[in-house]
């Protein structure tokens, strides 16, 4: 077998714009998923039964169905009825790039809550207690205390949500969008040779979630640096098991 890799060096450059659009579709997805996933977590934190009753239906559903069918319905599903094409969502929801975007982010947003739901759930109780004892109130000590705590916990699982979100990301390919996925698939029908250019869109992918991690590595660190705090050397020096 031959690897032909003039077709490599020709359609990379399409490649290559694949990769901006799936990075788009990350970050966006990303971001908007992060703002919507952290007051579903606080509410399905919250004491109150019925409070936490909404986020719960919206979670279960958006993680107990394929993220290729939420998909399907918002770019599909959505033009089949009158009103919606006749409102001011229509320019949105006919565009496959917003439609995927909206699909990652309401997808992401439901798994994103429920870690974040359980970092609130894991912060030491004596933390929240020393926040009351100060007199902070309740939007004050979410803000200073739990929220920060929270992301400290979470960074891990969240980075792994975003490695996953990446892979889940050809799925948009399905909908005519051009992400790394879907520009692989146009020069794979034009020039017949599939296993140079997913192998090369392999990589691709590969690089991007090398990055993530590395990334998410440095902001753990950085999050969780108490953590990491040694003891002055005065103290280890009177007694060696401080060091340890």
């Amino acid at each position: 077998m031959n690897w032909n890799w003039d077709v490599i060096v020709e359609y990379f450059p399409r490649l290559i714009d694949g990769v901006w659009v799936t990075l788009e579709l990350i970050f966006l997805s990303g971001l908007f998923g992060l703002m919507l996933a952290v007051p579903l977590a606080l509410m399905r934190a919250s004491q109150s039964r019925w409070l936490r009753l909404l986020p719960f239906g919206y979670i279960f559903f958006f993680r107990g169905t394929p993220l290729l069918v939420q998909i399907f319905l918002i770019y599909y599903g959505a033009s089949q009825f009158d009103a919606v094409r006749e409102s001011v969502l229509w320019p949105i929801l006919r565009e496959p790039y917003w439609c995927a975007i909206i699909a990652f982010t309401l997808n992401t947003a439901a798994y994103s809550a429920e870690l974040i739901r359980g970092a609130i759930q894991a912060i030491p109780k004596g933390e929240l207690e020393a926040a009351d004892a100060f007199g902070m109130s309740r939007w004050l000590k979410i803000r200073r205390i739990v929220l920060p705590r929270a992301f400290g916990i979470v960074l891990p699982a969240y980075g792994n949500e975003l490695i996953l979100m990446l892979k889940s990301s050809s799925l948009a390919s399905t909908i005519t969008l051009l992400d790394i996925t879907g520009a692989a698939r146009t020069i794979i029908a034009r020039t017949y040779t599939p296993l140079e250019i997913f192998a090369t869109a392999g990589v691709l992918y590969l690089t991007i979630a090398a990055i993530m991690i590395g990334c998410f590595r440095l902001l753990e660190m950085r999050l969780n640096r108490h953590q990491h705090y040694k003891m002055p050397t005065e103290l280890s020096a009177v007694d060696p098991r401080l060091s340890d």
